[in-house]
Formats: structure tokens, sequence, C-alpha cells
């Protein structure tokens, strides 16, 4: 039996769900996105054509939501289906759209840029904790107008895994689609086996920006699969209780479904988030608290309870560093979410309010997940009895007994994760003789063995040189007449 964590009693949740038709009436949604509201108005919404205001009847959004589907899956590179969204599958993917990444001999927070994101890429496809990749920073030595290409463009590059990107122009979105379709062997072969999910945002309070219903539509035509990340935050952009941020959290999804399963029924959508509360000590959006993990839970228990498919935003920390706080909130988070049966949980890697990323955090983030892993597959009945079998005639009555038995043999690895070399569990000798290193040191000695065992996957050279045609098409049209150089990797 997979172990559950509910915060949230059906009646309350019927609840959430009524009030969050109500703020769809009134308020209603502001819908900056012509074509989104054309669509709405079509179905029968009010639109404002003053204040772009929509008001949408209860009867649009569930006619929206019998069509949206309840699992898909993504696939990666070799066409095989890694990534399951529906039901209480849980998998991991590195957080994205970091600024800065942790040096780990200064420090210091270095402004990201190709080498940054291609390590990250490298590290993450080694770590099978890892089920997905994502688009983990942004690259700062490429112009703007094509970064979120490019960061596509790398993973596509370096990766067979699936991934979790994003899109912030309705421009780039249609490009990052058409890159998908090179390398799927046609946009109908990237439908079929789709190998990356677009995460698209709202913005709060109940506003869906021109972008952001933008991207949905184009998706949704697409058949590329959309995950709403709605980013509520408690006292400040949404109401200060969590069940009334989470009900916010629940109409902006709404919204969103119905945005998109107007513009082409049937396309996968995953009803996602990065809810989190406003520290009001500080000022700030800590993704590393308990409440926000505690919202996380609240609104995928509300998708479920309508079966749609869900993703959040855990295993983050708000530390600047990798030290004992950010192993505590990434790893009692990342728990609070796999125990939630949250499809995807992005996160780890990241630091100081998901601003700045870390390869090293990666690799212990990966223990962590192992550890959420196992607690997911709960206590399980290996042997016709419980324990009266192990005692024998000859049992001596010490400890070492269990170890002689072919049983132990056969099952330990069953029972037991056996963690990386990331994880201390030597004698304080040994740890001594063996350097006596911390985590984040043993941490780094890992990346560098990562980044010295990587090989760049094998990918058809037809496509790949097409991909790489694509990406330089654009980065001509942005002003620049050749992308950065990358060591491992010569276009021929």
């Amino acid at each position: 039996m997979q172990p559950k964590l509910l915060l949230l009693e059906d009646e309350m949740i019927a609840r959430i769900l009524d009030e969050a038709h109500q703020l769809l009436l009134k308020p209603g949604i502001k819908v900056n996105n012509d074509e989104a509201r054309e669509l709405l108005a079509l179905a029968g919404a009010q639109v404002d054509l003053e204040t772009n205001v929509v008001k949408i009847p209860e009867q649009i959004v569930r006619k929206a939501l019998a069509t949206a589907p309840r699992e898909f899956y993504l696939y990666d590179y070799d066409g095989n289906p890694t990534v399951k969204y529906g039901g209480d599958a849980v998998h991991f993917d590195p957080g994205s759209s970091g600024i800065a990444m942790l040096n780990p001999e200064t420090l210091e927070h270095d402004t990201t840029e190709t080498p940054h994101l291609i390590k990250l890429i490298k590290v993450a496809e080694q770590l099978s904790q890892y089920d997905a990749q994502s688009t983990a920073v942004v690259c700062h030595d490429v112009p703007q107008e094509i970064q979120d290409s490019y960061r596509l463009y790398l993973a596509l590059l370096y990766s067979k895994k699936p991934i979790v990107t994003g899109a912030f122009t309705n421009k780039t979105v249609t490009e990052m689609i058409d890159m998908l379709a090179i390398l799927a062997g046609g946009h109908q072969a990237a439908i079929e086996k789709p190998r990356a999910i677009f995460d698209v945002c709202p913005a709060p309070p109940l506003i869906w920006s021109n972008f952001g219903a933008g991207n949905l539509i184009a998706l949704a035509r697409a058949g590329v699969p959309a995950e709403i990340v709605s980013v509520p935050l408690s006292g400040a952009a949404a109401p200060v209780t969590m069940l009334g941020t989470v009900t916010q959290h629940t109409a902006e999804c709404l919204a969103g479904i119905t945005i998109h399963q107007l513009a082409k029924a049937g396309s996968p959508i995953v009803w996602g988030g990065a809810a989190c509360i406003f520290d009001m000590k500080k000022g700030a959006t800590p993704m590393g608290a308990v409440e926000t993990a505690m919202l996380d839970c609240s609104y995928a228990q509300v998708a479920k309870s309508i079966g749609m498919p869900t993703h959040t935003y855990l295993g983050a920390t708000d530390s600047k560093l990798v030290d004992a706080q950010a192993g505590m909130e990434s790893g009692i988070t990342a728990m609070i979410g796999a125990l939630s049966g949250i499809n995807m949980i992005s996160g780890s890697g990241m630091l100081d309010f998901l601003s700045c990323h870390s390869a090293e955090k990666l690799v212990i983030d990966a223990e962590g997940i192992a550890m959420a892993k196992r607690m997911l597959e709960g206590v399980k009945l290996h042997t016709e009895t419980l324990a009266t079998e192990f005692y024998d005639k000859n049992i001596n009555f010490k400890g070492g007994d269990f170890l002689k038995q072919r049983v132990t043999m056969n099952l330990f690895r069953k029972e037991q994760h056996l963690p990386s070399n990331v994880i201390d569990r030597d004698s304080m000798r040994d740890w001594k003789k063996a350097g006596s290193l911390d985590t984040f040191d043993r941490a780094k000695v890992m990346v560098k063995d990562l980044l010295a065992s990587y090989k760049r996957p094998e990918l058809d050279p037809a496509k790949e040189r097409e991909l790489h045609g694509y990406m330089l098409g654009l980065a001509k049209i942005a002003g620049i007449e050749q992308l950065p150089i990358i060591e491992d990797f010569q276009p021929t």
C-alpha cells in the first residue's frame, strides 16, 4: 500500500471547488489575450471589453474538465514511456529557470551561462532519481529573445530524458514546439510520444496574461502537454488563509484548463503550481516553509478529487548555501510532495527562493528523493510468515545469526535503499581516513566524477544537424552569428 498524506476532508474539497466556481463569476478572471477571450465568449462566458474581465459559468468549466485527459505519459528520446502523469505516480525533476548558480569553490552565486546549464544537465542525466530533465537555468550569454529556445536546445542535445520546460513569450513557445518536432521526426510524432511538457503560469490574483493564455492555446493546438503553474502568495497575492489561497489557486487552474480545452479539446494538461506563503517578517516567498508544502499538498488533493494530473514545486530551499537548512527544507518538503502522490515534483537543486541552482545540491537532493521513493514503496510482505521462519532450532541468540541466512542476502536489497557515497555511514575512524569530508565536500567529489563519466547521447545525426541549424537561424535573427562554443559538441 502506498502511504498517503491527506490534509483536507472531502467536504472541504467540495467547498473549495464551489467557492472557486463562485470566483470565476465574481469577480471573474482577467484574461489579457484576445484569442482566449474570444474562445470564452463563444463558449458562453460574459466578457467585459473594457476591463478584459471574463465571467465563466460553471457549466463551461465542467465541459472543459470532461475533455481533459486524466493521464498521459512523457517519453524519452528512444520512445519509451518514462513519466506518468495521473493517479498517484510520483516523479522528480530539477528546478527550472534559475538565474544564478552556486560556485562550489567561492560559494558565490555566479550569473548563469551555457556551461552552467550543460553541467546541471550532465549531472541530472546520470542520476536515476530524476525522472526528467528541466531547462534549469537561464543562459545569459545569448540574447534574451532566444533564451527559452536555447535552453531547450541544450537539453535536447545533452539528455535523452523527458524535459520539463517553458516559454516566456508567445513567439518562443512556437519555436520550441518546432524544435521538439525536429527530433521526434515530425509534429504528429511529437504528439503521439510527447518528449516535453511546458510550464504555463497565470499571474495572481486571478489573471491570465497575454503570453500565459497564448501559451495555453498554442500548446493545446499543437497537442504538446501543458502544466499550469499557479503561484498564489498567501497574504500578498492571495488570501492569508491556506484555504483561501487554495481556493484562488483552484479558480486560476479551472480558468486555465477551460481556455486550454476550448482551444483543442483532449489536449493534455496538468493541474500544477508553486503556491507559497508570504513571509510577513522578511517580505519573502519561502519555498522551504512547511506551510508552502501544506498548500501544495492541499491543492493536489483538490486536483485529484476530480481526476486531474498534478505538479508542484518542492524539494528546494531558501538557504543561500548547501547547508543544514538546505537539507532540512529540501528533504522534508520532497517527502511531503511524495506522500501527497503528486505526479511531478520540481525544485531539486535550487537555493535562494528558486533563483540559484547547485549541482552539488542536485546530488544531495537525489538521496532525499531516493528516501522519499523508498517510503512510497511502503512495508511489504516478502516471506510466508512475518518472523517465525527466521528462527530455527539452531538459533544461538546472537545478532550475527541473521547475517548467515540465505534469505538475508536475497531480500536486503528489496528492503533497504543503499545510498551513494554522498551519504556518510562510515565509522569515525574510516570517516577520518577518507578525509573527514562533510556532505557538501562529498557532493563536490561526486559531481566531478559524474562529469568525468558523462557521455553525450547518440542522436540521429540528420536530426541533430537540423536542430542545430534551426537554433543557429534563431540566433542570427536575434543578432548573433554563432552560438556559444560547446567543447563536446561540434556540429557538422
